[in-house]
């Protein structure tokens, strides 16, 4: 599998995506279960609200190799502040569309607890 990683830009500011790194080299999360060695192609963010950017961050990730395109934790789930991407569900629609069929899709990356 060669992922490319696409989290929110708003949560970049207080996550580096250690959670994400973590639990792809240990298998956990979305990628539990996965037998096939694991590249990361690239790690951007969304572009900003309301994600329109990330169509073209996914094509280039694409282009690079990537073929899975993975949707970080912070997008779908909210993690860590428990505040989900509002977009979230039509990124991800306008991304399936554009790319080619043959990509995979995971719609988050980890099941880290929400800070309270």
């Amino acid at each position: 599998m060669k992922v490319g990683i696409i989290r929110c830009m708003q949560t970049e500011d207080y996550c580096p995506g250690t959670t994400d790194f973590k639990v792809i080299r240990e298998r956990k999360g979305a990628f539990a279960g996965i037998t096939e060695e694991i590249e990361i192609i690239g790690f951007c963010n969304c572009g900003g609200c309301p994600g329109k950017k990330s169509v073209l961050r996914a094509r280039e990730l694409v282009r690079r190799g990537a073929d899975t395109i993975a949707f970080a934790s912070c997008i779908q789930k909210g993690t860590p502040l428990g505040y989900p991407c509002p977009f979230a569900n039509k990124m991800k629609s306008i991304i399936e569309n554009d790319l080619p069929s043959s990509i995979r899709f995971l719609d988050y990356t980890h099941d880290a607890p929400v800070k309270k």
